[in-house]
């Protein structure tokens, strides 16, 4: 096989980034749409689906752990950070596999959850690492559209995960569809050991010879590390400019996953319909859009975008849930919930450059992944607000209470608007 280079050239750089993310987006898609749907339609109690959702997501609320640890040891002669890729997604697919151990998902939902839960904390691992060889060879310039073909890889293997294996699940049973995520996982691997991030790594060390790294690629000390993580972290003008962010994620999680159980348990659409259409026609508006997105992030700024964003979703929200006694005619549910697909790829294609923008030289795979690990605790922390705010209330309310909580944010953009330029000139 020959030896697949990553050189300068946009093209390929876009293609594997591409393809990490899809790998990485297949079991989200199956754990948190496939199952998480399958849960609901077998009668699972709302805050017994919440907690399962939470579970899974919560190895990706630690990312902050791992980040420092790919930058103490981030240079290797296969590809810098490569190491913790092929280690963490050659684990991630062997806990793929014991998800065989489980023969009845509902009355086993704990073993369920224990597993996913494994599985997601060296998916989490992985993720870190891509993410910090993205910002250390992608150049500013071309950051929004690099971050639009990722989220659109993780958006296509959310979609494969979601509603390919959804439709195994319905066919063929959980046991086959966790039999063939893990297969394609193991083929991503073997892929990703060919992948050359420079075209002078190595597939393999040379054996009796030892490479030294230059001085500027010796590994940073682990005290150092986070003494500079805590400093980009505290910074005022980051810290304001991911509150904001941080809201934003939440309240479009909070009502994306209050909408899907109104969809299977008021409105009693089949657990499988809702899986597909979210993985299907939801993915696909959503890969479009992101595509848009990161060409338009490039040259009108995150700032610009981001208002626009929050404009949007806050006005879908409001007038979406004021329309909740239609929800009943299909057409409009459906167009609803293709909407909410858009919420987390737009919010994502306006918020990442911006992060990565603030990322500081040597700490960015730990700082980013700190970023990344809030994010993702808006998400967990959604899954486990939304079950116990659907044992008080309904969809409906939930969905006005996230967009007047966007509106709060919007006039809070509007007053500082947030720049990496000028956290570094002290403003």
């Amino acid at each position: 096989m020959k030896h697949l280079v990553l050189r300068d050239s946009a093209r390929l750089r876009y293609a594997t980034f591409f393809y990490l993310y899809v790998m990485q987006g297949i079991p989200a898609g199956f754990a948190l749409t496939a199952m998480y749907n399958y849960l609901i339609g077998h009668g699972l109690s709302a805050a017994a689906v919440g907690s399962f959702a939470a579970i899974v997501g919560l190895p990706w609320t630690f990312q902050f752990v791992w980040g420092p640890l790919i930058d103490k040891y981030q240079y290797s002669i296969i590809g810098h950070r490569k190491q913790w890729v092929v280690l963490t997604q050659l684990v991630a697919m062997l806990a793929s596999l014991s998800l065989l151990l489980v023969h009845d998902p509902v009355r086993q939902l704990s073993l369920l959850g224990l597993v996913f839960f494994v599985h997601s904390v060296f998916a989490s691992i992985q993720d870190a690492s891509v993410d910090a060889i993205a910002i250390s060879l992608v150049p500013v310039a071309e950051r929004g559209r690099v971050n639009a073909f990722m989220r659109g890889g993780f958006l296509l293997g959310s979609a494969a995960g979601g509603a390919g294996l959804a439709y195994v699940l319905g066919h063929g049973g959980f046991g086959r569809a966790a039999l063939t995520q893990s297969l394609v996982l193991l083929a991503f691997t073997v892929l990703t050991f060919f992948v050359k991030l420079e075209r002078t790594d190595r597939l393999l060390p040379r054996l009796g010879h030892h490479d030294r790294p230059t001085a500027d690629e010796e590994n940073p000390s682990l005290a150092w590390l986070f003494k500079e993580l805590w400093h980009s972290i505290v910074e005022k003008h980051s810290l304001r400019a991911f509150g904001i962010i941080f809201g934003s994620y939440l309240a479009g999680s909070l009502f994306a996953n209050a909408y899907s159980f109104h969809l299977i348990r008021n409105l009693h659409w089949a657990y499988t319909e809702v899986s597909i259409l979210q993985g299907s026609w939801g993915s696909l508006a959503a890969f479009v859009v992101l595509l848009g997105g990161g060409v338009l992030v490039d040259r009108l700024g995150t700032s610009r975008l981001q208002r626009w964003v929050l404009i949007g979703l806050a006005g879908f929200l409001l007038l979406f849930c004021c329309l909740s006694p239609f929800w009943v005619h299909k057409a409009l549910s459906f167009s609803g919930l293709v909407v909410l697909n858009l919420a987390d790829p737009l919010l994502s294609v306006a918020a990442m450059p911006l992060l990565m923008a603030y990322c500081r030289p040597k700490i960015e795979g730990s700082q980013f992944t700190t970023y990344m690990a809030l994010v993702n605790l808006c998400t967990v922390s959604a899954s486990y607000l939304n079950g116990w705010l659907l044992e008080i209330t309904t969809a409906p309310i939930i969905g006005l209470g996230c967009g007047g909580l966007l509106l709060g944010l919007l006039a809070a953009l509007h007053r500082y608007r947030p720049t990496p330029e000028r956290a570094l000139a002290g403003a």
